[in-house]
């Protein structure tokens, strides 16, 4: 079947980045994806992280559906799960605009959105509404909740503690992004006490939930690229001595690679796409090692290709995402990215997913 998606791009990307967004948001809230065949199924790419069952292990990164509005139309797509958010307690309008720019002689994007958010109870009812839809029900597909803080919070903790207090049951698991740029001072959270001390309050939230009959809801932390080794050293320790259910490796960077050649290369926030493929997969693998693969890893940072994919998983990954290269390569990546990883898999003599993860590591 043809992709229509190299016919529509002149014209999106003659848009504003941000306003082709909503535009996308806006089609995907009515079902229409523009993904050009059915997803397939592939039975070696199903697996179990972190107690739940993922019928692929690629995923939509957080930032795409900010409100949880589009679950459904990004399903369609094929994704094994989905992450929606980032959420906050209370509705923020994030920076000013301009905030997204597309480096298209890059593959990348920069954004400085700084957590816009229409807040907990939207975000909430959407998830609600999610669930018991038909969509929703024994649909297999994952849901996440990324949850983060407001920018002008007196105790950013306790943001992140309602935001999971509030969502508990609605979702299949969390996100606590401590790792955004955009918001200032947040990835301070990322330094041993304060992540400590957040660590342990968000996981006194599910311990109180569960006595009182609630399942049990994986827990993961979404932490930067940009970390010294003694970081590294810190959040492993506190991963591995919690009860902390994963990472997610890795969030945007602030750095600017020498190699960038966009107009746009200059602007402030977080560049994601094809050059944080290098360094978050770099990150990923020293965690996987710090950590002897005891807890999953989800890498996520410049996929845009099935070996992309795969050098993730072999470096230590049990679940992928990918996000910015959908900008340049349309819904159709999805499935492109499912079908070279379950033919990498059985080429290369694997019978799972689970058995390639950290193939290329030595522990």
């Amino acid at each position: 079947m043809i992709d229509l998606y190299p016919f529509a791009k002149p014209f999106i990307h003659s848009l504003d980045p941000e306003r082709a967004h909503g535009m996308t948001i806006a089609l995907l809230a009515k079902g229409i994806t523009g993904a050009v065949r059915r997803p397939r199924r592939h039975k070696i790419l199903h697996t179990n992280v972190f107690g739940l069952s993922f019928d692929n292990p690629v995923g939509l990164a957080a930032g795409f559906d900010k409100d949880a509005e589009v679950i459904p139309g990004a399903q369609k797509m094929g994704f094994g799960f989905i992450e929606a958010g980032t959420v906050t307690p209370a509705p923020q309008p994030g920076n000013d605009k301009p905030r997204l720019f597309r480096l298209s002689r890059d593959r990348a994007v920069i954004n400085r959105f700084g957590f816009n958010s229409k807040g907990i109870d939207t975000f909430a009812r959407n998830l609600e509404r999610h669930r018991n839809s038909k969509a929703g029900a024994g649909s297999g597909t994952v849901v996440g909740a990324n949850v983060g803080a407001n920018k002008n919070s007196d105790n950013r903790t306790a943001d992140y503690v309602a935001c999971i207090h509030r969502l508990y049951g609605l979702c299949d698991y969390f996100t606590v992004n401590i790792s955004s740029p955009n918001t200032p001072g947040l990835r301070a959270l990322q330094s041993k006490a304060a992540l400590e001390d957040l660590v342990g309050q968000v996981l006194e939230v599910r311990t109180g939930k569960q006595k009182n009959g609630a399942d049990r809801t994986p827990i993961l932390v979404k932490i930067a690229p940009d970390l010294l080794e003694s970081d590294i050293v810190d959040i492993a320790d506190i991963t591995l001595s919690s009860d902390i259910d994963g990472l997610i490796v890795s969030n945007t960077t602030i750095d600017r690679p020498n190699s960038l050649r966009s107009l746009d290369k200059g602007e402030t926030g977080g560049l994601s796409g094809k050059p944080l493929f290098g360094p978050s997969t770099e990150v990923l693998k020293r965690l996987y090692q710090a950590t002897s693969g005891a807890k999953p890893i989800v890498g996520v940072g410049g996929i845009s290709s099935a070996d992309e994919a795969y050098t993730k998983i072999r470096a230590g990954a049990s679940l992928v995402q990918l996000y910015s290269a959908l900008v340049y390569e349309g819904p159709g990546l999805v499935e492109r990215v499912k079908c070279g990883l379950a033919a990498a898999l059985k080429k290369d003599g694997f019978t799972s997913v689970a058995d390639a993860v950290g193939a290329d590591v030595s522990l």
